[in-house]
């Protein structure tokens, strides 16, 4: 099942990074992170998963519920998330980033969705590009919507192409049968040719040209895509690559996770540790709603 594939192995390299969330590249390079660990960072037991897989699984529930894309209904159900802990496999909200809460106080002021989200140039983290992997699955989507659905926590434009530039490697990777290096490359001259006129791209430069020699794993969207194509790149299956993705340091689980996404959907799930999965908690509950998520994407899209 292909929705499966990257939500899976989105989750799974999720669950990798919490524990060790903060830790530098320093510190991981004596001792990293080879499977899952219990506690950490948070003191969560081994398997749990983020903020990240938490958002994408309400992102994915409201399209599954709507039969469709609706920004009031997917905040909605973020706020469901952040207040009340709908999406988390426990009782707790143990992280939240600063951008996505700020916009999820907005919209429950009376700000309309699409005016919720943050955009100035200090909001470029990884907020939102670490649940826009559902939109990569519908099949017409265009740019505009990926963008709007970015904006509903994260609304510069740097965040916005970010979100686009994933779709479309995505997208790329369940329609064509390529090297990763292929793949990057198609949609990189896609995202180059529509925004063209924006004075965004030169902060994907270093993406663009495969210049990652010096990474940082801190959350900001640029630092994340270029770990993850850094992790993509150097190694040759999905275990390597979450694992390369991890060991980077600072926001450890949303890299491994955005990483694992893609990673998930190129190697296909049976490349995902089989025991990474079994212990994730409410790990079927997950494949229910890819499920179910998948015929809704076959049936409209």
């Amino acid at each position: 099942m292909k929705v499966q594939d990257g939500i899976i192995g989105f989750i799974v390299g999720d669950a990798l990074g919490v524990p060790v969330e903060f830790k530098s590249g320093k510190t991981l390079r004596k001792n990293p992170v080879t499977g899952m660990r219990g506690h950490g960072t948070y003191n969560q037991p081994k398997g749990t998963w983020s903020d990240d897989s938490a958002m994408t699984l309400a992102t994915m529930d409201s399209i599954v519920e709507k039969n469709g894309i609706d920004l009031e209904d997917m905040m909605i159900k973020f706020c469901d998330w952040h207040n009340y802990a709908k999406y988390m496999q426990g009782s707790v909200v143990f992280d939240c980033g600063i951008t996505v809460g700020t916009a999820i106080a907005n919209y429950q002021r009376g700000i309309p969705a699409l005016k919720s989200g943050c955009g100035e140039e200090q909001d470029n983290g990884n907020g939102s590009l670490m649940r826009i992997l559902p939109l990569s699955y519908i099949g017409d989507i265009d740019y505009e919507t990926i963008e709007n659905v970015s904006a509903l926590t994260h609304a510069h434009a740097r965040s916005k192409i970010a979100c686009v530039l994933y779709v479309e490697i995505a997208k790329s990777m369940l329609k064509n049968n390529l090297t990763i290096e292929e793949h990057l490359h198609l949609a990189y001259d896609k995202i180059k040719e529509y925004y063209k006129d924006s004075n965004q791209l030169i902060y994907f430069e270093k993406i663009f040209n495969n210049d990652l020699d010096c990474l940082s794993g801190k959350g900001y969207v640029i630092y994340t895509f270029e770990c993850v194509v850094h992790s993509l790149l150097t190694t040759d299956n999905y275990k390597d690559a979450v694992l390369e993705a991890v060991n980077i340091g600072g926001d450890t689980d949303t890299n491994a996770a955005i990483c694992g996404g893609l990673a998930g959907i190129y190697y296909d799930y049976d490349s995902i540790p089989v025991e990474w999965i079994g212990e994730i908690d409410k790990i079927e509950e997950v494949k229910s709603l890819c499920e179910k998520f998948e015929a809704i994407c076959d049936e409209h899209w």
